[in-house]
């Protein structure tokens, strides 16, 4: 976990370290968009589908059907930061940050059972 005014890719490096299933598709907003990172999902066998910077002097490619799924992720994190506490980061420790998170994930789940008779 890093703190929110930390650029993106600086936590990139400690989340692919990390013992995670190999992704087949690494969907990430124009933060992430570096040689280093497109170098590395590429070497564990990805496709870095990663818009351009508009100050990179050669752009890059991408999928923008692929890319278009990211909304369903963004989409989510909103309705994930409609807690205040998740929204806020009130939690000292990142246990019990990510606890409140499982939480929070598991009441959206659980709206989906609700009146749907």
């Amino acid at each position: 976990m890093t703190g929110g005014e930390v650029s993106d890719f600086k936590g990139f490096d400690a989340l692919v370290d990390d013992d995670l299933p190999t992704a087949r598709v690494f969907l990430a907003d124009r933060g992430y968009d570096s040689d280093h990172i497109r170098k590395t999902i590429a070497e564990r066998g990805g496709t870095p589908v990663i818009p351009a910077k508009t100050n990179r002097k050669e752009p890059m490619p991408h999928d923008t059907v692929t890319y278009a799924l990211r909304n369903r992720i963004e989409r989510c994190f909103a309705k994930l930061k409609c807690s205040r506490r998740l929204a806020t980061r009130y939690d000292k420790t990142s246990a019990s940050y990510l606890g409140f998170i499982h939480i929070a994930a598991a009441r959206l789940w659980t709206n989906q059972f609700v009146n749907r008779a």
